[in-house]
């Protein structure tokens, strides 16, 4: 079964749900969920989420903090189906208003980075992503999401 795990996105959702379910029952953050995978914390998450695979040292040390089995820890290490969003626009608030985000400043993402850049995309595989929270000077606090991928240019051939 393990070997066609990789093929059978429904195999990578149903580990996802046991992952968070262990890891809500043990209380642990992501964070922790991180420093055992020796990784980051915005990587891991989104490979025991089911976007990634984890290297095997990785994928066991995850699976033993979380209490699942070999058979999970296998399935970490395989290579999903990406895309968490497949074929609609979210419903769920927090990923809606990055999709709105997307909207409204898509084109202006592309348009500044053209410009900067070239003709070209920024790389979502050679990416780095980290979430803080910082207190906003007008009371409160706010996000900082920074998103730090290689840029790739179209080469003509």
């Amino acid at each position: 079964m393990m070997v066609h795990a990789q093929f059978d996105p429904t195999a990578r959702e149903a580990l996802a749900t046991a992952a968070v379910e262990a890891k809500t029952r043990k209380n642990l953050s992501w964070q922790q969920i991180a420093d055992a995978s020796g990784l980051s914390v915005a990587f891991t998450t989104a490979a025991v989420l089911g976007q990634h695979p984890l290297p095997e040292k990785s994928a066991k040390a995850v699976a033993e903090m979380l209490g699942l089995d070999e058979d999970a820890a296998m399935l970490l290490q395989t290579i999903p189906v990406r895309g968490s969003m497949p074929n609609r626009i979210p419903t769920d608030p927090t990923m809606y208003r990055f999709y709105e985000m997307l909207q409204v400043y898509g084109t202006t993402l592309k348009a500044l980075v053209h410009e900067e850049f070239g003709d070209g995309i920024i790389s979502a595989i050679n990416f780095k992503l980290d979430v803080k929270k910082v207190a906003d000077p007008e009371g409160g606090e706010r996000a900082v999401i920074t998103l730090d991928g290689k840029y790739l240019p179209t080469k003509p051939f």
